[in-house]
């Protein structure tokens, strides 16, 4: 039962970092890449590492708890240092001036819009 719910974890885990890199390959702008990276970074590490911290379990010892708890310890690190860092990222481009995407009218959009 165990190694069952470490598979889905660690797999959900992969599934959303291959989200989070076709978020960042396929948005338009720095802040829509920069909010897939922040959420999809972290959902898919904390899910992957609490895979792995399950799996360490399977043989239970007390070594084997030290460092489950080791590897909980680093994801609720990283749940918390991700997004302030990805906040920080944004307000540092924002302040440089970099601008949001705006989706540009076409032809057929402003044609449409003259016939009605």
């Amino acid at each position: 039962m165990i190694n069952i719910l470490v598979m889905f974890l660690v797999s959900a885990g992969f599934f959303f970092f291959l989200a989070t890199t076709v978020g960042i390959l396929r948005f338009p702008d720095f802040y829509s890449r920069m909010h897939a990276a922040g959420k999809g970074d972290t959902l898919s590490s904390f899910l992957t590492l609490l895979g792995l911290a399950l799996y360490n379990l399977h043989n239970f010892t007390s070594g084997s708890l030290l460092v489950s708890i080791k590897i909980m310890a680093i994801s609720v690190f990283i749940f918390l240092a991700s997004p302030t860092a990805t906040h920080d990222i944004i307000r540092a481009g924002y302040a440089s001036g970099v601008e949001p995407w705006v989706k540009k009218k076409n032809d057929k959009e402003e044609k449409n819009k003259d016939e009605a």
